[in-house]
This record gives structure tokens, C-alpha cells and sequence, in this order.
């Protein structure tokens, strides 16, 4: 061991500390020299300029993500506030018949191929939506909303096909547009606030404002209908709704928003949300499978398996990098994503709880969409003329209860999950709940209130007592407006949030063929009972033995989902927090 040594000066001074004896020193004819003073504190100035100015430009890309990612929440509230103008069809739907003369079949293939239009297409859009970002599929959203309700207006305006308006297949065309663009900006925003607070503390509550608000827009849409563009009876007052002004009001408004969206929204930090996936997918073993993840990479030997190779500090300081380095690093972050995209895709559709999952969801959304759809002439069918139904059961009246009920479900659920839901092992460390409660408890009971409600609709009770019509809708808003609100949650709970565009994307088409069948059930039912030389049905047999069928089918999805959570591989046994 070689001690430390030091060289003096005449006078006795320190000139040189020699912490390593090998060190070469500095010599005259090598033409170095010590240091001075004054460029020693000009370096410690210039190094602490640096690191205050690292420090401020780290806080302000942290400020600008914060105000980014608030700003995106706001603009998807917006968004999915206008979204769900489809649920007002019950306010205009029963016009259709008398003003336009279509037939109930004509009335339900309108809302049919909304629902269709609204549905298939979902997985593409989520597709499109994990893979660019949200901002192209509120553009396409408003372009669909504006040309769909303007198109419909026109048609309406036409008049009956038989007295030379417009062809029905027409108004078809409109609402195919409609529902695409419902499906786009809905899912545009309820993607945004899935991604950006996924790994937030209220993660739930996060995901079930821009829902419940998709719940909400029917309502105040039906609303400005009924009390603000409507038409005027021979007396001076409020008939129905002016369906001309109406429509071209929702495409003038659709139009705006989903412009506004398609600035307003985006995904921050994505880059984290993908690299943490990756490490979940690498000590779950697959990524040993993955020619794509064994070549060696330009971020060194450790390639994608270890989150320190692209971690946050080598992002915030990528600006700095050669060109076409930087382009290199791009190239290869795109071509992660995409493979982490795609296994997550296989993952999920592999997964037989999905199925359970996605079959329980068509098995409940279907009847609550067809209820929905047809509430216009359900309630004619009560009041046989010459009655006619009170203000308090009218089809505004119904949308505005629905609405409102399925919102303050869709809330509660997303909050009491937050609250009650037990945690997964990863989450961050927090006290110890003293009661946990699952999701699948919320959803199980909130299902059971809209079997119930079919149940009360159908039984003789309801056709002897109209009055109490608006708690069928009452509780069918309820159910109808959790599963809607606890199924995504669920969804991001047990497939992460990486793909949710996606994986969401597969499990709403659903709701496509539930409505088709029950909506078809419906007429079938509806026509059978109209009596000859009529045009309507009248009484409880006109949807009796369909409500009936409808409440069998929500206690069959609760089945599934019972299966999904605690029979033979399902969530339990796998030890999945939901």
C-alpha cells in the first residue's frame, strides 16, 4: 500500500495533494499546469448555473405536463358532455312515425343502424386511438356529428318518403354518421383520462366523470329539445320538439366540440406507461419469447428489459442528442410501442374472463339500449287514446331521469371503487383499508336493479298504475349507467391501461348486438300486438312477454361475471385486484 503523498513549497504550503501515487504529475515541458483560483470558482459558478437552470427547466416541464394533462381532463368532460346526444332519440323517435309515416320497423332500423354505426366500429377507433392519439379522433368526430345531424335535418324537413321527402335510406345514412361520431369522441375522451390517470390515487373517480358526463349529455340535450326548440300547438303553447331546428342545433354544437377536442386533447407521458408495461411483461416471462426485444438496441446491452435504459432523465435531456441519434430513439420507441401494443392485444384476447366479461356486457346493454330506444312508445302505449300522458311521463321527462340516475351511478361507483376496491400488491404503499369491497359487488348489485326494473315493467303492476313508470326508469338508469361506468374501470383494473382504447374498443361492440337483437325483439312483439287497420299498439301486451325475456337475460350476465370473478381461473384464483 502506497501512502499519500504531498509536495510543499519553500514557504510550507500545500501545492499539490496526491491522492493516488501513480498519478502523473504535472510537469513544465507538458505544457499543463495547475489550476488557478479564479478558474476553479469560474467552474463551480458555471456548474451551479447549470444545475439551477437543469432545475428550472425540469420544473417547468413538470408544470406543463400537469397543466397539460388538467387541461385534457377538462376538454374530455366537454367532450363527453355532447357526446351522447343519441340518447334524446326517444324525445324525436315517436315522431318519426306520425310526421315522417314510418312503420315501428322503419323507427327501430333508424336507431339500429345508430347503434350498429355507434359500436363495430369501436375497435378500430381504439386501435387508431393507442396507436396516434386522441386528437385525430375528435377531429373525425366532429366531421361526422356536423354532416350526420345536418343530413338529418334535411330529411326530416323533406317530409314523408310517400309524399316526396327525402328516401328513408337517407335518414339511415345520417344516423350511421351520428353514431360513428358518438363512438369517436367518446372514446377519444374516455381513452385521454384512462391514460393520463391510470396510475393516479382516484384513478376510477378520474374515469367515471368523463362517463357519467357521456350520461348527462341526453338529458340536457333533451332538455333544450323540449323547452327551448319546440313547436307551438294551435293554442300558443309547447308541443313537441322542433326536430328540424333541433338536429341542426346538435350539428352545429357537435361540430365545435369535437374541433376544440382535437387541439385540446393528449396522452402525457405515454413513454412511462409503455416502459412500465414492459417491465410487467418481462418478469411475467414474455418477453423472453420476443425475437423483437433480444436484439441488442442503441440504448446499450440492457435493451428494453430494464426501465433505467430510457428512464425519465434521459428523455428530459434527449433534446441534446445528435440528430440522427435522437431519430434512432424515436424509430425504436415507436417500434416498442407497437410490439407492446400487439402482445397486449393477444394478451387480452386470449384471456376466456375477457369473453365472460364481454358476454355479460352484451347480455345487460342490450335490453338497457332497447328500453332506451323505444321509451317513446312505450309510454304511448299506455295512455289509449283519448288520454294522453302528464308532463311526468313524458319522453323528456324519462330521458332526463335516466340520464341523471346514470350519471349519479356512474359516479358513485367510480368513487366507492377508489375508496372500497382492494389494491393490487404493486400499488403504492397506503394505510390498510379496515373493509374492502369489490367492483364485481358494485356492478352484480347494480345489474340486479335494472332485472328488476324489467321485471316491474313487464308484470301487470306497472299497465294498472302508469304513475310509476318513471322508477322503472329510475332504476334501469341506474343499472344501465354502472355497468357502463364499472365495466372500463374493471377493464383498466385487470388488463392495465397501456391498450385500453383497444381492449375497451372489443368489449363495446357488444352493446352493437345486443340492441340489434332486442330492438328487433321488440317490433316483432310491438307489431304482433297492433290490431288491424291500426298503426300502434296499445296496453301492456305490446311489450310484456319482451321485458319479461330482457329481465332473464341481465340475471344470465350476472352469472357470467360471477364465473369471471370467482370460478375456475378467474380473477381470484389469479390474484387480480378488482
Amino acid at each position: 500500500m502506497h501512502s499519500r503523498s504531498s509536495s510543499h513549497n519553500h514557504n510550507g504550503d500545500i501545492e499539490t495533494l496526491d491522492f493516488d501515487s501513480h498519478r502523473k504529475l504535472p510537469s513544465a515541458h507538458d505544457g499543463s499546469r495547475s489550476p488557478s483560483p479564479h478558474g476553479l470558482l469560474r467552474d463551480d459558478e458555471s456548474l451551479l448555473s447549470d444545475v439551477v437552470d437543469g432545475i428550472i427547466e425540469r420544473d417547468r416541464r413538470k408544470m406543463k405536463r400537469i397543466v397539460t394533462k388538467y387541461l385534457s381532463f377538462a376538454s374530455a368532460i366537454i367532450n363527453c358532455l355532447c357526446a351522447g346526444s343519441i340518447t334524446a332519440f326517444s324525445v324525436y323517435g315517436h315522431l318519426f312515425l306520425s310526421r315522417l309515416l314510418y312503420t315501428q320497423f322503419q323507427v327501430n332500423a333508424v336507431s339500429i343502424a345508430a347503434e350498429l354505426a355507434m359500436y363495430l366500429p369501436v375497435p378500430v377507433f381504439g386501435y387508431l386511438c393507442d396507436r396516434y392519439s386522441p386528437r385525430p379522433l375528435s377531429l373525425l368526430a366532429a366531421t361526422l356529428f356536423g354532416l350526420g345531424y345536418l343530413l338529418a335535418a334535411l330529411t326530416y324537413h323533406s317530409g314523408p318518403p310517400r309524399n316526396g321527402g327525402w328516401p328513408f335510406g337517407v335518414m339511415v345514412l345520417a344516423f350511421v354518421g351520428i353514431g360513428m361520431g358518438t363512438s369517436c369522441m367518446y372514446l377519444s375522451a374516455v381513452a385521454t383520462c384512462a391514460k393520463n390517470f391510470g396510475r393516479a390515487k382516484h384513478a376510477g373517480l378520474a374515469l367515471a366523470i368523463p362517463i357519467a358526463a357521456f350520461g348527462l349529455s341526453g338529458m340536457w340535450q333533451s332538455q333544450v329539445g323540449s323547452r327551448l326548440l319546440y313547436e307551438q300547438t294551435a293554442e300558443g303553447g309547447h308541443g313537441d320538439v322542433d326536430v328540424f331546428r333541433f338536429f341542426l342545433f346538435l350539428s352545429g354544437t357537435l361540430f365545435g366540440v369535437g374541433l376544440i377536442g382535437s387541439v385540446m386533447l393528449q396522452v402525457v407521458d405515454e413513454e412511462e406507461l409503455i416502459d412500465e408495461a414492459v417491465e410487467e411483461l418481462e418478469r411475467s416471462g414474455l418477453l423472453d419469447e420476443s425475437d423483437f426485444f433480444q436484439r441488442s438496441h442503441p440504448y446499450g446491452p440492457n435493451g428494453y428489459g430494464t426501465i433505467d435504459a430510457a428512464s425519465h432523465d434521459e428523455r428530459f435531456h434527449s433534446h441534446h442528442e445528435h440528430p440522427s441519434a435522437l431519430k434512432a430513439r424515436e424509430d425504436e420507441e415507436e417500434r416498442k410501442k407497437t410490439w407492446l401494443l400487439n402482445a397486449e392485444t393477444r394478451r387480452f384476447l386470449t384471456d376466456h374472463t375477457m369473453w365472460f366479461l364481454a358476454a355479460g356486457f352484451f347480455l345487460v346493454t342490450g335490453p338497457g339500449e332497447a328500453f332506451i330506444n323505444n321509451l317513446g312508445t312505450i309510454i304511448t302505449t299506455l295512455y289509449p287514446p283519448p288520454a294522453t300522458a302528464p308532463p311526468s311521463n313524458s319522453p323528456a321527462t324519462h330521458v332526463s331521469i335516466i340520464a341523471v340516475t346514470s350519471t349519479v351511478a356512474r359516479l358513485l361507483t367510480g368513487t366507492l371503487s377508489d375508496l372500497l376496491a382492494p389494491q393490487p400488491p404493486s400499488h403504492t404503499p397506503s394505510p390498510n383499508r379496515p373493509f374492502t369491497l369489490s367492483r364485481l359487488t358494485f356492478l352484480l348489485t347494480s345489474t340486479l336493479l335494472l332485472a328488476l326494473s324489467f321485471a316491474f315493467l313487464a308484470s301487470p303492476l306497472l299497465a294498472a298504475s302508469p304513475s310509476l313508470l318513471p322508477l322503472v326508469s329510475a332504476l334501469a338508469g341506474t343499472g344501465y349507467g354502472a355497468a357502463f361506468s364499472l365495466v372500463p374501470i374493471i377493464i383498466g383494473a385487470v388488463w392495465g391501461v397501456q391498450n385500453f382504447g383497444t381492449n375497451w374498443g372489443l368489449v363495446a361492440m357488444a352493446p352493437a348486438a345486443g340492441a340489434t337483437l332486442w330492438s328487433a325483439v321488440y317490433s316483432v312483439v310491438y307489431q304482433a300486438g297492433v290490431r288491424e287497420g291500426e298503426t300502434l299498439c296499445w296496453g301492456r301486451g305490446c311489450f310484456a312477454s319482451t321485458f319479461w325475456a330482457m329481465a332473464a337475460s341481465v340475471g344470465v350476465a350476472m352469472g357470467l361475471w360471477t364465473w369471471a370473478w370467482r370460478g375456475r381461473g378467474g380473477w381470484v384464483e389469479r390474484g387480480i385486484a378488482v
